[in-house]
């Protein structure tokens, strides 16, 4: 077996679960070579194979994760899997028929990689309002391009530089990661502790980043390949206003999160006290009250100070 793909999911809509599975049922790679590791992660009612025998690969099994989360779930995932390599897959997600074939051949071809990923394109229910439209990217939608970028020595032999490798630093949508490299992340002393990451109605997504820099701080590098594609599956709810204001929010503050744990952060901490009265100024600053899309950066303001902040 070559590939293990890791779906977390907890309480998913069914319309989009079933094109995640019937995207990974599509797979060219030989289904003996890759097994459907689906973490059920504490959903009310739970999820069962018979439900989904219709769409899904012949490889699926479910696995239970009973603690809340998505850095729980992923753990569940990392220690079930029994492949060299994993590939991270969101129930929302659709992937590309030669997605896996692709992960395997540049695996093989980049030893010095050690998690990669690629473009992560929309498709929306209903299409986006105009004055939305650039916080697109907070939804894990990417396109870089069409050259390959690989990190190069950013942080070189564990060193820690105050850097982070943005142009080839995989989200977690169909990120690709050596087992070798999630175990070092699964059994170092962090494993995803103290980053905030989605959790019920919390929308932080500090996840994806700490595994990028644990798996750099090793000394693996990482990478963006745009023959990796797949599709975003984005519901009408997710371009609405509020819940793009508390998802700003929560990514800014779990980004200050992971940056500080990693030594990476060139924003000082500051006194917790002090928060309400940046974010305060900030209302002033990004004159909140004028629109939807100057409150949502007004938002992303907030969760900025709350994750440097220091008791």
């Amino acid at each position: 077996m070559d590939v293990s793909v890791i779906v977390p999911t907890h309480d998913p809509d069914a319309g989009r679960l079933r094109r995640t599975l019937a995207g990974l049922r599509a797979q060219t790679l030989p289904v003996g070579l890759w097994e459907t590791v689906l973490v059920d992660n504490a959903s009310s009612d739970p999820i069962v194979p018979d439900a989904w025998a219709e769409v899904a690969p012949s490889n699926l099994r479910i696995v239970s994760e009973p603690s809340l989360g998505l850095t729980a779930a992923r753990r569940r995932g990392f220690r079930e899997s029994l492949a060299p390599l994993f590939v991270l897959v969101d129930d929302d997600n659709v992937l590309a028929p030669d997605y896996l074939e692709h992960v395997v051949r540049l695996f093989a071809a980049h030893p010095e990689v050690g998690a990669l990923g690629g473009r992560s394109l929309p498709e929306f229910q209903q299409p986006p309002r105009g004055e939305l439209r650039e916080f697109l990217p907070l939804l894990a939608l990417r396109d870089p391009g069409n050259e390959p970028r690989i990190s190069r020595g950013l942080r070189p032999n564990g060193a820690v530089a105050n850097e982070y490798p943005a142009a080839a630093a995989p989200i977690g949508a169909g990120m690709g990661i050596r087992g070798a490299a999630a175990r070092q992340w699964l059994e170092g002393a962090g494993n995803g502790a103290g980053i905030s990451d989605r959790r019920g109605g919390d929308l932080s997504s500090g996840g994806d980043n700490d595994i990028v820099l644990t798996v750099m701080e090793h000394g693996w590098e990482v990478a963006y390949f745009p023959e990796l594609r797949l599709i975003h599956l984005i519901p009408a709810g997710r371009l609405e206003a509020p819940y793009l204001g508390r998802l700003n929010r929560g990514i800014q503050k779990s980004w200050m999160q992971v940056l500080t744990k990693h030594a990476a952060n060139p924003w000082p901490p500051i006194p917790r006290w002090s928060v309400p009265l940046r974010q305060g100024r900030a209302w002033f600053t990004h004159r909140a009250w004028s629109g939807a899309a100057a409150r949502i950066r007004w938002e992303g303001a907030c969760g900025h100070f709350e994750g440097r902040a220091v008791s």
